[in-house]
């Protein structure tokens, strides 16, 4: 799958990209933004346009409730 595809990913019925779903597990890794960027071979603005679009999706507004619903969604699964 390309970064642009589009798959189910561990949090309800979001669709997140590949690429939205490896940042956000970066992110969840403690990562900062500039880090994700070298990691990836693209901008820090890049990383926020991306992380935003992870907001919109999730109904969030900040990488903490980001992590936060992935980690409480988890749970419940387990």
């Amino acid at each position: 799958m390309g970064h642009g595809t589009m798959r189910r990913n561990e949090v309800g019925e979001k669709r997140l990209t590949a690429r939205e779903q490896g940042v956000l597990r970066q992110v969840m890794e403690g990562h900062a933004d500039k880090e994700i960027a070298r990691q990836l071979g693209v901008s820090a603005r890049t990383v926020q346009k991306h992380l935003q679009r992870v907001y919109a999706k999730l109904g969030v507004k900040s990488r903490t409730a980001a992590v936060l619903l992935v980690v409480k969604e988890k749970a419940e699964r387990s």
